[in-house]
């Protein structure tokens, strides 16, 4: 049973985003947009497994920009829509945001953004509710599993009184944790899309200043209806002696630090579920109750600074605040309960020491006798290891120190040694492409290194493509390789324009990476990473190919999808222990130090290598890396 279940009343235990996917059910939405990022993804995911049966169109967009014009596209013809991404991903929709907000929509529009505390799967840890206040959106910030579902419900509402875009602010932590849900009515009636061309939604020219008034009048009308918004309570005794502002996940570990204290008499506790803009009344009667103010949030001091703004003009010269800005908390990285106890002790000088030190050098020592150290690494068997094996002995060969511009995907392992630290930059998607481009404009200032731009296929299609046409126009020396693995790996095989699928699993047109770098008039190059003479060969060749922009086809399917697949091993691999002389080869353990493939291992008791048969996927790579070819290929019959 999924989250179509129409049984309104029932408890399910539901993950953070399967509630929020259920609240849009609820709501009635019609359309469902994306572009994959963690901890976002499950939403549409979720949406897209029921949107036959439930009469929805769901898709995985090319990007979080044309994911957001999508979904507008429905909002403008009557149909309620969402569309969902993580932290960065706002920064690429937030020029049509900026513009759509000044146009308005027709009916209920949410905008889900997923942030990262602590970049656990990301390049940054933004707060989008920077950005969401900068262009006038409304914020609502979800902290538990319920308020997931019916905050979504109330967005949608909220929407169309306002006739513009609510954004649902998320974390990992709420995101990915499940709790029960009280499940609501799935609504009876069908979506019926109709452009009504007599009204124009536009922002641009002379009315923008005009429209940019109307969107602040509205955010007046916005934190009027959050005045009585029941995301948004009190508890704790009338006058505490330390008052907590909080919203989102930290409202969860504020509540579990002051159980663990045993506080609940003397500290209070104002919850926020409506962040912006502020409901006046609600904040003056709450700061009204102690003088001391904790405000416990995740990233940025969003809330505490607004709260701060509020008080200058509204309540100037009694409070004393407390949070990122005075060093009770941190404003980086995930906060926890340890950290909201110890906040909250020092400013009630209460003792409190979260581990003895006798007990956390215990628990080290038990961690590391126990627990292999592990690094961020590609998989077994993932042809990004070959390519960047196959690139790093070609940039050797090649001698001119080349350049490696990064991206964002699986593949940018490689700026680790597990990728052999080929990577010198990386960015955001789409920018590997772009500096190389910029790199290879520089030989007017003497600059003679190779540069080589990294991209996956997903990648591709959402960034790359803008940044391969300034390099061809602009006659840039430059080598973009896409390492197609047939999907977007590192969150979870969502199709994209190069697969044959859709959201719903339905058949779709497949784009041909090749085919489009071939129309655009560069030469293509294809090659298999697994067959490392050929992929070396074809680098080393393609480098010396100067002066212009070429591409390199790197494509062979995640080791991941052959695995979901339930297929063995390629080939079966083994160590020919008379050949292989452990510490007295002179190689230094080359395979495992260097190489770094998980289905190598270092036999401690024997001295020599060996094959982890539980993960190793039998690609046969690692075969040419031992200089006694002592590791062996065994056909699978």
């Amino acid at each position: 049973m999924g989250i179509e279940i129409n049984k309104p009343g029932s408890m399910e235990l539901l993950m953070g985003n399967e509630a929020i996917a259920r609240g849009a059910l609820e709501a009635g939405v019609g359309v469902a947009t994306a572009y994959p990022g963690t901890p976002s993804s499950e939403i549409i995911t979720n949406l897209g497994k029921v949107a036959k049966k439930m009469g929805l169109y769901v898709e995985w967009s090319i990007n979080e920009k044309v994911a957001v014009e999508v979904a507008a596209a429905a909002a403008l013809s009557g149909v309620r829509s969402i569309s969902a991404m993580k932290q960065n991903g706002l920064n690429v929709a937030l020029d049509f945001l900026a513009n759509l907000v000044l146009s308005g929509i027709n009916k209920g529009m949410v905008l889900m953004v997923g942030d990262d505390p602590g970049a656990q799967s990301s390049s940054n840890e933004q707060d989008s509710r920077d950005l969401a206040k900068a262009i006038d959106i409304p914020i609502l910030e979800p902290a538990t599993f319920q308020e997931c579902k019916d905050m979504t419900k109330w967005a949608f509402e909220l929407s169309e009184v306002i006739s513009n875009v609510v954004m649902l602010r998320s974390v990992t932590r709420v995101s990915h944790a499940r709790g029960n849900v009280i499940l609501g009515e799935l609504p009876a009636e069908k979506n019926r899309a109709h452009f009504d061309t007599s009204k124009k939604y536009r922002g641009i020219g002379g009315v923008a200043a005009g429209l940019h008034q109307a969107v602040h009048e509205k955010s007046k009308k916005v934190a009027e209806i959050f005045e009585s918004s029941p995301f948004n309570f009190y508890s704790g005794p009338e006058k505490p002696g330390l008052l907590i502002f909080t919203c989102g996940s930290g409202w969860l570990y504020t509540m579990e630090a002051i159980r663990t204290l045993g506080i609940e008499g003397s500290v209070g506790v104002a919850k926020l579920g409506t962040t912006w803009p502020l409901p006046h009344k609600f904040i003056k009667t709450n700061l009204a109750r102690s003088e001391r103010v904790l405000v416990i949030e995740e990233v940025d001091s969003f809330l505490e600074t607004n709260l701060k703004e509020f008080v200058v003009d509204h309540m100037p010269g009694y409070h004393k605040f407390y949070g990122k800005t005075s060093g009770h908390t941190r404003p980086y990285g995930e906060l926890n309960v340890d950290m909201v106890m110890g906040a909250i002790a020092s400013l009630l000088s209460m003792e409190y020491v979260a581990l003895s030190p006798e007990y956390e050098k215990k628990s080290r020592e038990v961690a590391a006798a126990w627990v292999p150290p592990r690094t961020s690494q590609l998989c077994p068997g993932c042809p990004h290891r070959a390519t960047y094996w196959a690139m790093k002995d070609a940039l050797k060969k090649d001698g001119r120190d080349g350049v490696v511009a990064g991206d964002i995907g699986c593949y940018a392992m490689g700026v680790f040694p597990t990728g052999f630290s080929q990577i010198n930059t990386i960015h955001a998607m789409g920018s590997g492409m772009g500096v190389a481009s910029g790199l290879g404009k520089l030989d007017i200032f003497g600059f003679k290194q190779p540069v080589l731009a990294m991209t996956g296929d997903s990648t591709f299609f959402h960034a790359v493509v803008p940044p391969l046409l300034n390099a061809i126009h602009s006659e840039a020396d430059v080598v973009l390789v896409v390492m197609d693995n047939s999907g977007t790996a590192m969150t979870g095989f969502q199709p994209h324009p190069g697969t044959d699928k859709g959201a719903s699993g339905e058949a779709r047109p497949k784009v041909s990476v090749e085919k489009l770098c071939e129309s655009l008039g560069v030469p293509v190059t294809k090659v298999d990473p697994y067959d490392m003479a050929a992929t070396k060969k074809a680098f080393y060749d393609v480098l010396q190919d100067k002066g212009k922009t070429r591409v390199i086809i790197s494509r062979r399917e995640c080791a991941l999808i052959r695995a979901n697949m339930q297929l063995g091993p390629i080939a079966k691999m083994h160590i020919e222990s008379e050949k292989c002389f452990g510490d007295d080869c002179g190689c230094n353990r080359y395979c495992t130090r260097v190489f770094k493939c998980p289905g190598l291992m270092w036999d401690k008791e024997a001295h020599k290598a060996r094959i982890d048969e539980a993960v190793c996927t039998g690609c046969g790579v690692c075969v040419g890396v031992c200089p006694q070819s002592a590791i062996v290929a065994e056909a699978i019959k």
